[in-house]
C-alpha cells in the first residue's frame, strides 16, 4: 500500500489538499486526512507542494517506430519506455503510420504487450494509414471484438497526398465495421482519422456524417492544428458534435509553413465554446514528422517526442492561461472517455492508480506512479528498458 499525503488532488477537476491511498494498483481512498493508515506497512509520499494529477493519456503514439518519407534510412525508432514516463504518460495508444508494410500490426502488438510488463498501460489501433487495411484476423471487425489490446481503427489518413483517398463509401464500410465491434464487445470502436493539409480538410468526414447512419463521434481526427484554415473547419466540426486532436510534437520549420502549437490551438478552440469533453491533445510521439515543399518534395525530417505532451499541457497554463482543470483534462479524462477507456483519467476511488505528482509552480514532473507501481523518483525513472 502506498500513502501519498498533503497534495492538492486534481482529479482533473480541482478538490483541494487531500490525502490518496493506493492499494496494488487501485486507488481506494481520497480523503482529508488518512494519516489513520499511517503504519509501517504502508509506503508514505509526503507531497507537499505538489500537485496530483491523473497519470496522462497519450492517444496517438507510434509505439513500433514510422516509415520515414527520406527512404528506409529515415524509418523512425521505437518508443522508449522511459521518455514516456518521465513524460507522466501512464497509457499509450499505439498505431501503425505511413508505412504499414514492414511495420506490422503482428510487431505493434507485441510492442504493446512488451510496454506492458514494463508498467506502461497500452492500447492499440488495428487497421492502417491506408485502404485496403491489413489485419491479425482478416477482418478489422474480428481484431477488434477478440484481441484484447485493439480498441479501434486507424490512424486512417484523409486529406493527404500521402493517403489511399479513400470514397465516402470505403471510410463509411470502415467506420460501421469498427463501430459494431465496439458495440459487441464493450469497446469504443473510434476510428482514428490523420487529416492532412489538403484542402478538403474534414469534408470527407461530414459527407460520410451526412450520408449514412455513423455518428460524428465514431470519429477522431488528429493534427487539427495543422494549420488556421484546418483548425477553423475543425472548431465548427466541434460545433456540429465531433472530437478534435491537436498534435504536441511539431518543429519550428513546420510552425513557420503555418502550424499553430497544440497549447494554443486548445486555448483557442476553448475560448470558441468547444466543450473540453471533445478535446485533447496527443503526441503522434516516434511519427516520423515530415515538411514538404509546395511541390511534395521531403526537404526536412524530424521525429515526434511522447514528451511534448506534457511540455504542452504546461504551455498551455502558463502561456495561453487555460485554467489547469481544463488542460489537464485534455490529456487524461477527455481522450480515456473518447475511447472508453472507463478505469483511466480520473484520480477516483476504484480507478487505476495512475498518478503524477507535479511541482506547484513550474508542473514539472517529479514522480510517476503506474498501476500503483512508482515509476518515476525525483525526476528519475526507475524503470529501465531492456538493451537502454
Amino acid at each position: 500500500m502506498k500513502l501519498i499525503r498533503n497534495a492538492q488532488v486534481f482529479s482533473p477537476k480541482s478538490l483541494g489538499q487531500m490525502d490518496v491511498l493506493i492499494a496494488g494498483n487501485k486507488i481506494i481512498a481520497i480523503e482529508r486526512d488518512l494519516s489513520e493508515f499511517s503504519n509501517q506497512f504502508v509506503d508514505e509520499i509526503d507531497a507537499k507542494g505538489q500537485i496530483l494529477t491523473p497519470g496522462f493519456v497519450d492517444s496517438l503514439v507510434h509505439i513500433t517506430g514510422g516509415g520515414g518519407e527520406g527512404g528506409y534510412a529515415t524509418r523512425t525508432p521505437e518508443m522508449n519506455i522511459e521518455e514516456a514516463f518521465i513524460g507522466g504518460v501512464t497509457t499509450v495508444i499505439g498505431a501503425l503510420g505511413t508505412d504499414a508494410e514492414t511495420r506490422s500490426l503482428e510487431n505493434l502488438l507485441a510492442k504493446a504487450y512488451g510496454l506492458e510488463e514494463q508498467g506502461l498501460s497500452v492500447y492499440c489501433y488495428t487497421g492502417s494509414y491506408h485502404f485496403p487495411m491489413g489485419s491479425i484476423t482478416e477482418s478489422i471487425k474480428r481484431d477488434i471484438m477478440l484481441i484484447e489490446r485493439f480498441i479501434g481503427v486507424g490512424e486512417v489518413a484523409i486529406a493527404d497526398h500521402r493517403s489511399s483517398q479513400m470514397s465516402v463509401s470505403e471510410l463509411s464500410r470502415v467506420a460501421s465495421e469498427a463501430r459494431v465491434a465496439g458495440m459487441l464487445s464493450g469497446k469504443a470502436g473510434i476510428v482514428s482519422i490523420h487529416v492532412g493539409d489538403e484542402d478538403e480538410k474534414l469534408s470527407l468526414l461530414t459527407q460520410v456524417v451526412e450520408q449514412s447512419d455513423i455518428p460524428v463521434k465514431q470519429f477522431y481526427p488528429t493534427h487539427i492544428n495543422r494549420s488556421k484554415a484546418l483548425l477553423e473547419a475543425g472548431i465548427f466540426y466541434a460545433e456540429q458534435g465531433g472530437m478534435l486532436d491537436f498534435t504536441t510534437s511539431t518543429t519550428e520549420q513546420i510552425i513557420e509553413q503555418g502550424e499553430i502549437p497544440a497549447a494554443k490551438a486548445l486555448a483557442l478552440a476553448l475560448e470558441k465554446g468547444i466543450d473540453v469533453a471533445q478535446l485533447t491533445m496527443s503526441s503522434d510521439g516516434n511519427a516520423s514528422l515530415p515538411t514538404f515543399d509546395n511541390k511534395g518534395q521531403l526537404i526536412e525530417l524530424e521525429v515526434g517526442r511522447v514528451s511534448s505532451l506534457h511540455q504542452s499541457m504546461v504551455d498551455a497554463v502558463l502561456i495561453h492561461q487555460v485554467p489547469l482543470e481544463l488542460a489537464l483534462a485534455s490529456i487524461t479524462q477527455s481522450p480515456a472517455a473518447i475511447l472508453s477507456l472507463k478505469n483511466k483519467g480520473k484520480v477516483k476511488v476504484g480507478m487505476d492508480a495512475d498518478i503524477n505528482l507535479l511541482d506547484a509552480e513550474t508542473l514539472k514532473v517529479q514522480a510517476v506512479f503506474a498501476k500503483g507501481q512508482q515509476v518515476v523518483k525525483d525526476e528519475n525513472v526507475l524503470i529501465k528498458a531492456p538493451y537502454s
